[in-house]
Formats: structure tokens, sequence, C-alpha cells
């Protein structure tokens, strides 16, 4: 989805976070979701591995934050919107115009100082996971991998309109074209590639992990692009801006579940290494 491919194209910066609502309406919000006892949590739709079908690494994260708050978790899941401020608008501060939403709480959101500028509604915080694109390759057919022009002449697959399609689509003026293989998701690119249909397949670092398992056919190298931020994005969550004491709540229990492993833990039940911001 085009979102999909905006989202990952954020830069990876924490932000230290500031309170801006008055403290007493902060608490009875956060009072008034113990009250309830749920806790409503928006999830992309079709984003595996952190969140397809009501399954994967932020529907988890989501489920083990609301039973640190004390509370029960009603997933939220959506299609990802034309932007991200769409999503934060729908999901977040107002709700959807067809009466779906807002949630308390959105997840994998980028940490981005440019995207917290321009939604002022919301307050995006505790950062739980750097994100990097990577390229895999089958290494019967590449077996090394010095640059990109190693993928001269090899088919490789990447995910339609996503960050790893616009960028070696791109790239040298497109001389790796016409090998390029489109599919509607990495999962299926990289299935492919497992299949032995693809030589390699580029993708978010997650997607790969999640789908190759360490298996010792496949390599994982660092791709460097000339339109992709080589350092990566982060993110994190969202809650509207005057939930201030649900955040500091949110942030408190996603620290502690960083510092006990409980993080890593979920992640690497998806297969997935924990990348700390």
């Amino acid at each position: 989805m085009i979102m999909h491919a905006l989202r990952r194209l954020a830069a990876p910066f924490a932000l230290a976070f500031t309170l801006y609502a008055p403290l007493q309406s902060a608490h009875a919000d956060l009072d008034k979701l113990k009250q309830g006892g749920i806790l409503k949590v928006a999830v992309y739709n079709d984003f595996a591995p952190f969140s397809n079908r009501e399954s994967g690494i932020d529907v988890d994260f989501a489920q083990a934050l609301a039973g640190k708050l004390g509370l029960k978790v009603h997933l939220l899941p959506f299609d990802a919107g034309e932007e991200l401020g769409d999503d934060l608008r729908n999901m977040v501060w107002k709700g959807h115009y067809l009466g779906y939403g807002p949630a308390d709480v959105l997840m994998h959101v980028p940490v981005d100082p440019r995207l917290m500028n321009a939604n002022k509604q919301v307050k995006i915080f505790a950062p739980y996971y750097h994100e990097n694109v990577r390229l895999v390759r089958d290494v019967r057919k590449i077996p090394v991998y010095e640059s990109i022009d190693s993928l001269a002449g090899k088919k490789v697959g990447v995910e339609k309109v996503s960050i790893s399609a616009m960028v070696l689509l791109g790239e040298q003026d497109g001389k790796f074209r016409d090998n390029v293989k489109i599919y509607p998701t990495a999962a299926e690119a990289l299935d492919k590639l497992k299949a032995g249909e693809l030589d390699a397949v580029l993708a978010n670092r997650s997607e790969i992990e999640s789908v190759i398992r360490q298996d010792p056919n496949f390599a994982v190298s660092e791709a460097t692009f000339q339109r992709l931020p080589r350092e990566g994005w982060v993110v994190g969550l969202a809650v509207r801006n005057g939930d201030v004491e649900l955040a500091k709540a949110l942030q408190a229990a996603t620290n502690e579940m960083a510092s006990s492993g409980e993080l890593a833990q979920i992640f690497a039940k998806h297969g997935v290494s924990l990348a700390r911001p």
C-alpha cells in the first residue's frame, strides 16, 4: 500500500515526550479507561509480521501493554490510508467519517519529527523497534554479494508500492528494472525465493527474518541505494495529544518490557530479532 511505502521512509529519531494537557483531565482519561476495562488498539491490516488477521508482533505487544495497565485489548484493525496523517486522524484523534474509531492508541507509528510537527493533535512516543531494508539472497545462486551490481541479471523480488520497489526500480537509471519481479506482499516474494523462483528479495528486515527463519541457504546483507535512508527508521506508539497519563503509562510499560526481555521474546516468537532504537 502507498501508506506502507511512506511509513518505511520515516527517519529514526526518538522523541523525549512533552506534556501538553492539564493533569486533571489526563488523569480522568486514564481513569475512564480503567473503569471500562478496555484498551482500544488500532493495528494495520495485511502488515505481517506485525499485524495480519489480528495476529502478529504488534498484536501481542498490544495485549501485553494492556495487561500492564490492568486492561483487556479490543483491536481495531484497519486499512492504511493514502498518508500517515489520514491514519492518525481516523484512528487516533478524530475517528473515521464512517464511524470506525478512534482507538486509544495506534501501533507502529514512525517516530519522526516531521510527522510530529505536521500532526499536533497526537503524541508519538515509546520507540520500540528500529527497522531497515535488507537484501536476502539465495547463496546457491548468488554466492557472494559485494554491491548492488552483484544483482545484474538476477531475478529480484519486491513488494508492490513499497520503498524497496521504489529504490530498486529507480537505481542507476533503471538498470535492474527488467529483472525486478513485483508481488502483492513481501511475504509472497520471500516464498517465491524459498521455492527457487527468485535469486534475491529486497524487503524490510523484519519481513525477511519472519519468513526465512535462519535458513542456511539464504544470506541477508545490507543494501545501499541512493534514495534509501541507510539508517532505517524507528516506530513507536501514538495517542491523542491530551492523553498524557495514558502515554506515561504506556511508556513505562514499554520500558519495563524492553528491560525485562519480554519485548524481545514477543519478537522472537515471530522469528524477528528485536532491534532497539
